[in-house]
């Protein structure tokens, strides 16, 4: 028996989990202080769930309780009645005409980000973004498509700096990639593409064969007429390009799990439709998503779940424009929270971002996510979430300003 060697590679744990892990460790060492952390470093949400997500989920729960509305395995591909429902509100209502044998229903945009790989050969290079979500770059190592270590990467990966000089937005590359990960609005950074920044990207991969994988997991945080909803927005990407998106972020779903992957039927590669090969992998390697899970998110989409969702949205929002605000009224400087749950800051003074994650932690009790975790451009950077409670956010916010305007 031989292990996968590609998984020595890559650092032995996860970017969120070492913070949880320094965390841990400083609640051990000061128990007194425990009690007063605050957390806004990891994306995950706090409000409950929409009141019609919840009614939506009892129902379907009792529909499992009975003979005759049980509900066994489920479709490979996800219920007509959610498929629909996405095909509706998130792409007719943007203008945009799909199929729903284009839409696949799973447990997260996480999870098919990571093994949308599977479709694709070992040789491909691969473009990321950098600073980047870690997901895209780790599971392109565990596959063996990264190449092998160096000092700030990988071998056959293509880093794409974004910095404060090109307002964050990575240039097209300078020599032909096979597969591009875009994330707008972006994680870490919390800043956006316009159309136009986009129909560049879609014309560089129609032009040299390549396919854009677009995670659109914060799409609901767009507030800017300029930024898509969908990549699909802009002309020529169904032929280059792949959509994941999540219920996570948009109706707090971390805790339920489900997103859907939208893989175009005009989408090939040399001849060759990419859709029935994400289909094969989905039918062989995934379950699909539970009964329950899928009546709660079609409740996203009725009335009622989209304003108690959008309200929802407006809560975090408000959260970021605190963040934001307050960091930038003593000295930050700043960016993100617009369009996003994120705030992406300068640390003060040059410091590395994990020396300032251990100056908030062990001076002010405050967690974020160090910069440098996304990549070596993340460097001097620090991202903040707005997923806290509202109370939470403005306590820590309070302590920033007040060590900082010392």
């Amino acid at each position: 028996m031989k292990v996968n060697e590609n998984f020595l590679k890559i650092k032995s744990s996860y970017l969120f989990s070492g913070i949880a892990r320094k965390v841990r460790e400083y609640k051990e060492a000061h128990p007194e202080k425990a009690g007063e952390i605050i957390s806004l470093g990891i994306g995950d949400v706090t409000r409950p769930l929409a009141p019609a997500v919840i009614d939506a989920m009892h129902k379907a729960v009792e529909e499992m309780a009975h003979a005759e509305t049980f509900h066994g395995y489920p479709p490979e591909y996800g219920q007509d009645f959610l498929l629909q429902a996405i095909l509706e509100n998130d792409y007719r209502a943007h203008g945009v005409e799909l199929e729903t044998t284009e839409i696949f229903v799973s447990d997260g945009a996480k999870s098919d980000c990571g093994n949308i790989g599977d479709i694709f050969a070992e040789d491909n290079k691969v473009a990321v973004c950098d600073p980047v979500y870690p997901v895209y770059v780790d599971t392109n190592v565990m596959s063996g498509r990264a190449g092998d270590p160096t000092e700030h990467g990988f071998t056959n990966i293509y880093y794409m700096p974004c910095t404060a000089e090109n307002n964050f937005l990575p240039a097209l590359p300078d020599a032909h990639v096979d597969i591009i990960y875009l994330c707008f609005p972006n994680n870490p950074t919390g800043m956006t593409a316009s159309r136009a920044e986009l129909q560049k990207w879609v014309d560089y991969a129609n032009r040299e064969g390549a396919v854009i994988l677009f995670d659109a997991a914060y799409e609901a945080f767009i507030t800017e007429d300029d930024v898509p909803h969908t990549i699909y927005e802009i002309p020529g990407a169904k032929t280059c390009a792949i959509e994941f998106k999540s219920f996570s972020k948009t109706a707090g779903f971390t805790g339920v799990r489900c997103g859907y992957t939208v893989v175009p039927h005009a989408l090939k590669a040399n001849g060759v439709e990419l859709n029935p090969l994400w289909a094969r992998r989905q039918a062989t390697k995934f379950n699909g998503v539970s009964y329950i899970t899928q009546r709660a998110a079609a409740a996203c989409y009725t009335e009622e779940g989209k304003q108690q969702i959008r309200d929802t949205i407006a809560y975090y929002q408000k959260n970021a424009k605190v963040i934001y605000e307050g960091l930038r009224d003593c000295g930050f400087t700043v960016y993100g929270a617009v369009n996003s749950p994120y705030i992406w800051l300068k640390t003060p003074d040059g410091m590395g971002s994990w020396e300032f994650f251990d100056l908030l932690l062990n001076e002010l009790q405050v967690v974020g996510t160090p910069g440098e975790g996304f990549g070596p451009s993340g460097e001097g950077y620090f991202r903040l979430t707005a997923f806290g409670s509202a109370e939470n956010t403005e306590k820590a916010v309070a302590r920033i300003k007040a060590y900082f305007k010392k």
